[in-house]
């Protein structure tokens, strides 16, 4: 019960008539209400522990005792990637780099020319390998949980090549000033990072659709799972080997060729797309990438940071 200020002697204030052995109470609104024994105690008992043994919020902890929670079975079901470069003669490439397409985990290789990738979700990926002095290979990976995917990569050496120097004032990589000269030459169905930003759709084949001489059609992968896969209108072949136009074309991001009959669903995002250059047959493709298959035609990817 609340003290009152100038209670007169006698027990009495407010007019309120204190009764003998009176039950605790307390005051609400000018009201006396009378408070619960057990309410009473879940106050007092914890109050007067801490009073004489300095311990804090024992109530909170007996009533509720909190439990370490363990990890999910989900939260533990990752996959981990361990692999090795070496070039044709065998032996190990050291600083290899070692890219997860669409990510940003990428590492080198150790002087044993290993690399181990832990903690992976499980799913589908795109491994890219290079390396200065030698030609770089990419391969489509499927990740299991609790799984560790043992791969082996052979780099050919490239032969030695000096860029054209070109000065400009805008600040430009090479590689999109060599884009923006193709463009200019007019062979070929280009889209600029300008335009890709324009029409802001929500994924990469979405704008190889734009392209005439581009259809996208289900291919089944080894695991029976249809992707989706650009073709050529123009070149004959077939994918499934029914003699149907059906031609697949080489995809190649950044300079790096992709695997055959590439999953479109892998391409990078839209959003770090800086071009894309689209040739219809061989007679069209650069001469810049005659060591590739273009028999079907060929589909240029340039991200914006140069996976």
């Amino acid at each position: 019960m609340t003290a009152q200020a100038g209670t007169p002697q006698g027990g009495r204030g407010l007019g309120v008539p204190l009764r003998d052995n009176p039950s605790p109470a307390g005051v609400l609104c000018g009201i006396v209400m009378p408070i619960p024994p057990r309410f009473l105690r879940s106050l007092v008992v914890p109050s007067l522990l801490t009073l004489l043994f300095g311990v804090g919020r024992v109530d909170a902890q007996w009533a509720n005792p909190v439990r370490r929670t363990e990890p999910t079975a989900a939260a533990r079901a990752t996959g981990v990637i361990d692999g090795a470069v070496a070039d044709t003669a065998l032996r190990p490439i050291a600083f290899a780099e070692v890219v997860i397409l669409r990510t940003e985990i990428r590492m080198q290789t150790n002087a044993a020319g290993r690399f181990r990738f832990v903690d992976v979700p499980p799913g589908q990926y795109i491994l890219i390998v290079r390396r200065i002095g030698f030609r770089p290979t990419s391969s489509i990976v499927q990740v299991g949980a609790r799984d560790t995917l043992r791969l082996s990569f052979t780099l050919e050496p490239a032969l030695p090549q000096l860029d054209t120097v070109i000065v400009s004032e805008r600040r430009q990589s090479l590689r999109m000033l060599e884009f923006e000269e193709r463009r200019r030459q007019g062979v070929g169905f280009f889209l600029t990072q300008e335009q890709i930003e324009k029409r802001n759709l929500p994924v990469a084949a979405d704008y190889l659709r734009l392209a005439p001489s581009i259809a996208l059609a289900p291919s089944p992968n080894p695991s029976g799972i249809s992707e989706l896969v650009a073709i050529s209108r123009r070149e004959g072949g077939s994918l499934f080997g029914d003699g149907a136009n059906a031609c697949a074309m080489q995809i190649v991001i950044d300079g790096v060729p992709m695997p055959p009959r590439f999953p479109l669903e892998l391409l990078p995002t839209p959003r770090d797309i800086a071009g894309i250059e689209v040739y219809n047959g061989p007679a069209t493709v650069p001469a810049k990438f005659n060591g590739l298959d273009r028999r079907c035609g060929m589909v240029l990817v340039w991200t914006r940071d140069g996976y």
